[in-house]
């Protein structure tokens, strides 16, 4: 496969956790950043974190402290755990290969719906 593939949206209460995992094939995943974007309905896609595959982290201010992106690299899986979940994390998240820390990829997975409400 050569599209990124997401699992692990849904419906969660504020404050709650969610899991996002994406899967890709390993020429893309092997030595290139992979990121995690998100939109919300009306907004511009925007950047929630990317990891290099030495592991380098770069995260969006809203989700500092929240989030966290971490990558297998034997599984060619990137993972965002994200905690204390609220309802401006609502959006449909996408997962990014092919990228830089500062680029993004050319290659995005279709996209998996997280809605935060109670």
């Amino acid at each position: 496969q050569v599209q990124p593939v997401e699992s692990g949206g849904g419906l969660v209460q504020p404050g709650g956790s969610l899991r996002l995992s994406c899967a890709a094939s390993g020429i893309i995943f092997r030595f290139s950043a992979m990121g995690w974007y998100r939109q919300a309905p009306g907004k511009q896609r925007e950047l929630v974190a990317v990891i290099t595959y030495g592991g380098s982290t770069n995260y969006a201010d809203s989700v500092k402290g929240r989030f966290a992106i971490s990558r297998d690299n034997a599984r060619n899986t990137v993972y965002l755990q994200m905690n204390s979940l609220k309802p401006e994390d609502t959006a449909v998240y996408y997962c990014n290969a092919g990228g830089t820390i500062t680029t993004e990829g050319a290659y995005w997975g279709q996209g998996t719906q997280v809605t935060v409400s109670s």
